[in-house]
């Protein structure tokens, strides 16, 4: 599904719209020093884009637009559809996929529970036990409350890393300083609520997509 956002005048889509856009240079650095194996690269990004409506993309369209195809287990019997909208996509040089979410406050990361009914919330819960499997969470946990939003990103790195063996970043960009939407000013706000949203998904401190997971920190004054 391709959604064209509503304009955005605050916020991290709106921060995120500029990087992506005009802002390139500063967006892959930020990206590249977090992640050793980017260092250098040139990143190509697909989404938001102006020149598309700054369109966001989920379900069946978001790999399309990455032009990466599931060859081992396929998205539809791992996910229903109106899965994550990304908030941003993109390719590094050497094929790295780049699935992008963005935040510029503490309040940002929380998100409605899963609202998902009969037959999807059944493929859910199987999906979610599966990975907590892989990266040794307790399948008593609950992954479908307040931090669903995270939780399933974390599960579609693994359909495409683990399941597919597709080379991907789950990248959360931190947004510093956005005075506006009051947002943390500091890393270590950002440190600080992302280790409870972990320490609440029963995640260990490390697992097996740790290194594929970067939580980047960009100041709203290199945007302005």
């Amino acid at each position: 599904m391709r959604v064209v956002p509503k304009p955005s005048k605050r916020g991290s889509q709106k921060w995120l719209q500029i990087a992506a856009n005009e802002k390139q240079d500063a967006l892959n650095a930020a990206i590249c020093n977090g992640q050793i194996g980017l260092k250098g690269q040139p990143i190509a990004w697909v989404s938001p884009l102006k020149a598309d409506e700054y369109a966001e993309y989920r379900d069946e369209e978001f790999l399309e637009r990455l032009n990466i195809e599931l060859k081992n287990r396929q998205l539809s019997s791992f996910w229903p559809r109106r899965g994550p909208q990304w908030d941003g996509l993109a390719k590094a040089a050497d094929g790295t996929v780049l699935l992008v979410e963005a935040k510029a406050h503490l309040a940002e990361i929380q998100s409605p529970a899963s609202q998902a009914r009969e037959p999807s919330r059944t493929l859910i819960q199987k999906s979610f036990n599966e990975v907590k499997s892989f990266l040794g969470v307790e399948h008593s946990v609950n992954w479908s409350g307040l931090y669903y939003q995270y939780a399933n990103r974390i599960a579609h790195l693994y359909l495409l890393r683990e399941l597919n063996k597709i080379p991907a970043c789950l990248v959360f960009l931190c947004f510093l300083n956005d005075k506006d939407m009051n947002g943390p000013s500091t890393e270590a706000e950002w440190d600080v609520a992302i280790r409870d949203i972990e320490s609440l998904l029963g995640l260990p401190a490390k697992h097996k997509l740790s290194e594929s997971i970067m939580h980047i920190y960009l100041d709203i004054s290199v945007l302005q």
